[in-house]
């Protein structure tokens, strides 16, 4: 954990408690520093400081107000807070607490303590991260799990929707795995799996893209502001990428390798909200590449399989 990745917020309304903590701090962490309530929430929602440090007794808007505030915000509701304040009854600190601090110190403060219980409570924070980012990845390929894709996709819909971008989607699958399983082992489809995350991964290079497992041997594929042929070209490439790891597979009926199917799909969001059958028609592709001989690409549109039917 570096110290100097992350940044405090200092919220007092005396300039001596706020040049004090500065001192004190500055030299390992990045420090904003606000004169009132008011400040403090303007430059919470600014720039997301890991951890604040708020004086309770200030004028016009005091810590416990503030912190009332910050909590309701879905912005800044997750940022720990530590009370700074001559207020030490029991009582005082079990408001603070009871609103939503992590610590309560009061003043005159020592300095040691200070930087102990700040140090404790952003190694706490650096744990908890590293906890909420492995419950996004999937364990046995690390790249992104069903769960991380989404809530990517939540957020990718909404962007193109606003800017009225087309989004693409892809499902892949790879073809007579649970045959390869069955001659294998498990332990070899395992590395398989690895690979084909690894190489899908690899293929998509833009900033945007996006790649995770969707579940069992099936991954899935997120490629924000691309268009239906840019993005047949692309899972294209993801599929003669794959088979061009030339992973033996003597039991498939298509090609003596590893390979995949691909199903997507590509429309520009309309919808305030995710469409679910977004997914469904990319799915339905995919299902349409396997009836085809597998091994290929299958990319249509919601008008395409509807004249279909």
């Amino acid at each position: 954990m570096s110290h100097s990745s992350y940044t405090l917020l200092i919220v007092d309304d005396e300039k001596q408690n706020r040049t004090l903590l500065l001192e004190l701090l500055k030299s390992d962490y990045r420090i904003i520093l606000a004169k009132n309530g008011v400040q403090a929430l303007e430059r919470a929602r600014e720039h997301g400081p890991d951890l604040i440090l708020l004086d309770v007794m200030m004028p016009e808007m005091d810590g416990y107000a503030t912190i009332h505030i910050l909590k309701e915000d879905e912005s800044t509701r997750e940022i720990p807070v530590i009370f700074i304040s001559a207020l030490d009854s029991a009582s005082d600190e079990e408001k603070g607490l009871e609103l939503g601090a992590v610590d309560y110190i009061t003043k005159p403060f020592h300095p040691s303590i200070v930087l102990i219980r700040v140090r404790n409570h952003l190694q706490m924070l650096h744990q908890r991260r590293l906890l909420e980012q492995l419950a996004l990845l999937d364990s046995l390929t690390e790249i992104p799990n069903r769960r991380r894709f989404a809530q990517i996709f939540e957020q990718e819909w909404h962007r193109c929707q606003r800017c009225k971008h087309p989004l693409s989607l892809a499902v892949v699958d790879v073809d007579h795995f649970k045959r390869y399983n069955d001659t294998y082992g498990h332990a070899a489809g395992d590395e398989v799996l690895r690979r084909v995350a690894q190489t899908l991964n690899g293929t998509a290079r833009r900033a945007g893209d996006f790649v995770a497992r969707y579940g069992g041997e099936e991954f899935i594929v997120l490629l924000p502001e691309m268009n239906g042929t840019d993005a047949q070209t692309f899972v294209e490439q993801m599929r003669q990428d794959v088979e061009a790891l030339k992973l033996p597979h003597a039991t498939s009926s298509v090609c003596p390798w590893i390979t995949v199917s691909i199903g997507a799909t590509t429309l520009i969001p309309d919808s305030s909200q995710p469409d679910t059958d977004f997914f469904c028609l990319a799915d339905s592709f995919l299902y349409q590449a396997k009836r085809d001989g597998r091994n290929r690409v299958c990319w249509g549109s919601a008008e395409a399989r509807q004249e279909g039917n």
